[in-house]
């Protein structure tokens, strides 16, 4: 598996420590070990879950401005652990509203000493920021209307940013943003050895 993160990485400009990709890969271990269990993705192949799951989350990194970032419908913690992992240095919530992930995520906390996370478990427009976030992270809403209308109290209002992690690109939702919000930029991403369409949209307040 290491073997395989470290091909995957030569493909990129991405550098990690020696420890951080035996962290993501301990984490792909987990989220195996855990699906067969608590059904937490879809992806089954853990040599998959290296390009779909990490791959597909470190990717954004360079693009994050700030050093608090909530991931929102984290899941079993994507892209939230593995920029967690890569990004020591800023601290990340992962909310989500089913307590069966959120207690992976605090094994993963516990297994891996991930001193930046905080898995908490609520719905994201019941959650009270304290403080405001840099930025709003989200890999699973089902469209940015939905992510702007139930994340609009998370960031901070001028500086903070939306970083929604798309497919292909819905030019449709970013015709009707709210009057309030504007496109910040688009960002295609290319995923090592993946041969699909990935977008990174950052929104911000107008």
């Amino acid at each position: 598996m290491l073997n395989k993160l470290e091909s995957l990485l030569a493909k990129t400009n991405i550098e990690l420590t020696l420890e951080q990709k035996q962290q993501l890969v301990a984490y792909v271990d987990m989220l195996n070990k855990w699906n067969k269990a608590y059904n937490l993705t879809s992806v089954r192949d853990p040599q998959q879950m290296l390009v779909r799951h990490i791959m597909d989350s470190i990717v954004v990194n360079p693009y994050l401005h700030g050093t608090r970032f909530i991931d929102v419908g984290t899941g079993p913690g994507l892209p939230g652990v593995p920029l967690a992992i890569v990004r020591p240095e800023s601290h990340f919530t992962l909310l989500d509203s089913l307590g069966k992930r959120v207690r992976f995520l605090r094994q993963v906390q516990h297994e891996l000493g991930l001193t930046n996370i905080e898995p908490v478990q609520s719905r994201v427009e019941e959650f009270i920021p304290e403080p405001l976030f840099d930025g709003v992270i989200s890999r699973a809403f089902a469209s940015l209307q939905d992510m702007l209308s139930w994340c609009s109290h998370l960031p901070q209002p001028l500086e903070g940013r939306f970083y929604a992690l798309k497919g292909v690109l819905p030019k449709d939702e970013l015709t009707q943003l709210p009057t309030e919000i504007v496109l910040d930029t688009v960002i295609p991403l290319q995923i090592s050895g993946l041969d699909e369409q990935r977008h990174l949209v950052i929104l911000k307040s107008n």
